[in-house]
């Protein structure tokens, strides 16, 4: 992957241990699998140590205005985005809303979403239970507590979409604690 990941990803294990696990808590990243490619082609940025760079940074964005002059600093050095390089930045959107939310892992396909909790426990369970009890979405709580939400998604941009407006709500319900 090369040297300055490897000693990023070294200098974050250390600080970790020195911690005691404190480090990991900050900077937890949930899963997501939506079934889109998600990546800088080398035809959108040829230089690989740019592109390298370009992913460390993304590493670091943390809301969605981060997300957005990120994606105009992409449009004004290299040109008009291909749809891999927009979903990926819409996937670090969505990892803003998990990370408000508590979520660990989403995956979506064309039938709808899984989503599970970090460490099974939501924010605000009373406003998560109030909300499943009066949504007009098809959405319901398994005993494993994962949330389940059916919805028919044709194809990726549908998943992004639909995974976005439920990670909001989620967010803005486990704010509201």
């Amino acid at each position: 992957v090369g040297v300055e990941l490897y000693q990023h990803m070294l200098e974050e294990a250390v600080a970790s241990m020195k911690d005691g696990g404190a480090h990991t808590e900050e900077t937890w990243s949930p899963t997501i699998n939506i079934g889109t490619s998600v990546l800088i082609p080398e035809s959108y940025v040829a230089d690989l140590d740019v592109r390298m760079s370009l992913y460390r940074r993304l590493s670091d964005l943390s809301s969605q205005e981060d997300v957005e002059g990120f994606g105009a600093e992409l449009i004004d050095r290299f040109g008009p985005m291909p749809s891999e390089v927009d979903h990926l930045l819409q996937i670090i959107n969505i990892k803003t809303f998990c990370r408000k939310a508590c979520v660990a892992k989403i995956d979506a396909g064309p039938k709808g979403a899984v989503i599970t909790f970090r460490e099974n426990a939501f924010p605000n369970p009373a406003g998560l239970v109030q909300y499943l009890a009066t949504t007009p979405l098809e959405l319901k709580l398994r005993p494993d507590q994962k949330l389940v939400f059916k919805q028919t998604w044709p194809n990726e941009d549908y998943r992004l979409k639909g995974c976005r407006k439920i990670l909001t709500i989620l967010s803005e319900i486990a704010e509201n604690t």
